[in-house]
């Protein structure tokens, strides 16, 4: 016990010294300097582009950092995409989300709080000589006056009404009885919570008994909405949107805003190993229950998109019930007979983000796709597909006549927007956010590579140089290792595990889109269901070895494996299975007890997928690669990060691991956030997270260290 508080006291000393380091303020290098943290959590967060109905205007939503208050604050810009140099404008609206243009093109809705609720607003702009006038201070009035947060909208087509999601007790009347239920156990001294049934809780949430239900409102003469909108949905034991990240993309209006499709999987008491998501329809007026569209598909069916003359409804479904990581493919509806087909069968891509063109003709969607992450049109008479936008990664977009207005990124670039043509032509950047800031940074060079894997099939990966590489030179190399596992590393920009913070700090970094991965066809994906510690392990053996035999850089006696989530559960695996190339390791977030894992999870469909049923019935799946097993075999010094709210994995799963690496005498350490979730989002944990993570690296792969540290 001695020893063990000794360890204990040692890894805090070194958090400490990294948490002062990261408190308060950040310094910033005005003088070019390798990019590091202190230049990602900084940065400008572009996202959400909407286009004006003549596709003449952009707003869209940016998001800068208040590192002393620890955390980001959202603005909206607007900009004349038909002026020559024209820049964007930001408006002067505090905390406002979800910019969407009326339909006349004359005013902006969006989210903000108003006392502490949010609400939706409108802002008013005024006529210029050439357009709308974006400097003078438009005037914004307050649209809603609900007792509830709004959490998300749509207008109607003809901008006379708008869909609105709260989160209610469904049992409730109206608002107001859901407001007074909730300020009632704010003053109940008392704190317990009885469940009857799952989800307790979700993601990072505990349930409270609340749905998240669609509603529907009328303006008024002046614009306002009513205190109390309508409930459409009534008698729907479900989420609309869907919980933890659904959002408006789940509903929509018919063109002629006569009726309302929405998809929702129906919880009853089986919620947690159910994805039947189904797509329902109901009249605007709610004069009649909703009804199922997709009932003979028990899969995933969601994201409706009516076509502009109201005869089809298209939408994504996957095929394969209890799976959330089968492809969406393109189905399309005939809403008078009933007749369903699927559009794009031949394309071996999962589709997502659905818009259509204005004349009905083609449909366009996201997908990975070999690395990138490209727009496409897919011809809805044929099922041809044709990438519009090709390298890096489309995270969202909007369409207007024949613009199509995106937010792109990549591997060296963080997200700005583009325009490009309906048929792909004329791609040009209009915006730079962050291009004074990163002008002084340095990043490293990317290139992508294939090999042959488990099977001799190809696979692929990427290696990053670091910065100031130099031909001849050996460095060490941070071998990421993704998670999903159904996901891959893209040629994207992200603000969590950038290979290009590890490039700043004088690491090459290799990973690899083992078997499993997205963006190869289903059946690349759909392989290592059952076999976690199979084939990815051999992708990744044979990745690590192609790589070090094709980039003579790479210095493989200096290396260490790092990764979250399923990557975490890898690296536990690794640990045991295949440790004698790594000076160390970082799990974050990972899988280290497959048995406990299934009983102590929130969404039980993964596991039961993955393992081919529940533990109690296929106990042996779960042992089979189960990285608790393989515990004794543990030697390689390992930095272990889990946080407090995680309830897709819960901090159990770390606290098991670090107890196995301390009790054994395996330099290790243990660092936790109590207030994050799966994901380490504020600002200062992010720094605290990073100076940790490059530390435990640069002391394990420094030339002449060993493991006796």
């Amino acid at each position: 016990m001695k020893l063990m508080f000794a360890s204990l006291l040692l890894a805090t000393a070194g958090i400490a010294t990294a948490a002062s380091a990261s408190g308060g303020t950040l310094m910033q290098s005005s003088s070019p300097h390798p990019f590091d943290v202190s230049d990602l959590v900084m940065l400008e967060r572009v996202s959400d582009p909407q286009l004006s109905a003549d596709g003449h205007y952009a707003v869209f939503s940016v998001r800068s950092t208040d590192y002393a208050a620890n955390k980001g604050v959202n603005s909206l810009y607007v900009q004349d995409l038909g002026s020559s140099g024209s820049q964007p404008v930001r408006l002067s609206v505090t905390g406002a989300s979800s910019p969407r243009w009326s339909s006349d093109g004359r005013s902006l809705y969006y989210l903000a709080p108003s006392n502490g609720v949010g609400q939706l607003w409108r802002l008013d702009f005024s006529a210029g000589k050439h357009g709308l006038d974006l400097t003078a201070g438009a005037a914004s009035v307050q649209v809603s006056h609900g007792s509830l947060d709004i959490d998300s909208y749509k207008l109607s087509p003809d901008g006379k009404s708008v869909l609105l999601s709260y989160a209610v007790f469904t049992d409730c009347n109206d608002l107001a009885c859901t407001k007074e239920r909730l300020d009632g156990r704010a003053k109940d001294k008392s704190s317990g919570t009885v469940y009857q049934k799952l989800f307790v809780r979700h993601w990072d949430t505990w349930s409270d008994g609340r749905r998240s239900q669609i509603y529907i409102a009328h303006f008024n003469a002046d614009g306002t909405l009513p205190i109390e909108p309508t409930l459409l949905i009534r008698g729907i034991d479900g989420d609309v949107p869907s919980k933890p990240f659904g959002d408006e993309s789940e509903f929509a209006f018919s063109p002629d805003g006569s009726t309302v499709y929405f998809d929702v999987r129906i919880a009853g008491n089986s919620e947690p190993w159910s994805t039947n998501f189904d797509i329902y329809k109901v009249p605007v007026d709610g004069s009649s229950a909703p009804q199922n569209l997709t009932a003979d598909n028990h899969a995933w069916d969601a994201y409706p998109v009516p076509s502009p003359d109201g005869k089809t409804l298209y939408y994504l479904a996957m095929k394969t019930p209890g799976f959330e990581a089968d492809r969406f493919g393109i189905m399309a509806l005939d809403l008078a007979t009933g007749a369903k087909h699927e559009v794009d069968p031949s394309w071996d891509r999962s589709a997502g983000s659905m818009q259509i063109s204005a004349d009905g003709k083609t449909l366009y969607v996201t997908a990975d796709d070999e690395g990138q992450h490209p727009l496409f049109a897919v011809d809805v008479a044929s099922g041809k597909v044709d990438k519009l936008v090709g390298d890096g990664s489309v995270a969202a977009y909007s369409m207007a006549g024949k613009r199509i207005l995106l937010a792109r990124d990549d591997l060296k670039r963080p997200s700005d927007l583009y325009t490009v043509s309906d048929n792909g032509h004329d791609l040009k950047q209009v915006t730079h956010f962050n291009a004074e800031r990163l002008k002084n940074a340095r990043m490293g060079d990317v290139q992508f590579f294939t090999f042959k894997g488990w099977n001799s099939e190809t696979v692929q990966g990427y290696v990053v140089k670091p910065v100031g590489y130099k031909s001849g030179q050996k460095y060490p190399v941070a071998f990421i290792i993704h998670g999903g596992p159904q996901g891959a590393m893209n040629n994207d920009w992200s603000y969590r595990w950038n290979p290009q913070t590890y490039a700043g700090q004088g690491f090459a970094v290799v990973t690899i889109n083992f078997h499993g991965s997205t963006g190869y066809g289903q059946a690349f994906t759909d392989s290592i269901s059952g076999d976690w510690g199979g084939k990815p392990l051999e992708d990744l053996k044979l990745g690590w070895q192609a790589a070090l035999d094709k980039y003579h850089f790479l210095d493989g006696d200096r290396a260490c494996a790092l990764g979250a989530s399923y990557g975490g559960y890898m690296t536990y695996w690794i640990a045991g299975a295949w440790n004698k190339p790594w000076k160390c390791l970082v799990d974050h977030d990972g899988v280290f007890d497959a048995r406990m894992m299934y009983y102590a999870t929130d969404e039980l469909w993964f596991e039961e997928r993955e393992n081919g049923g529940p533990q109690f019935d296929a106990p042996e799946n779960y042992e089979k690669f189960n990285p608790i097993n393989h515990v004794k075999d543990w030697r390689v010094p390992m930095l272990v990060v889990h946080s407090g709210d995680d309830f897709r994995i819960p901090i159990t799963q770390g606290l098991g691991a670090f107890t196995a690496l301390q009790r054994q005498g395996i330099p290790s350490e243990f660092l936790t956030f109590p207030d994050e979730n799966h994901w380490v989002l504020k600002p200062q944990n992010s720094v605290l997270w990073h100076e940790t993570v490059n530390a435990w690296l640069k002391k394990w792969t420094a030339k002449g260290a060993s493991s006796s540290q």
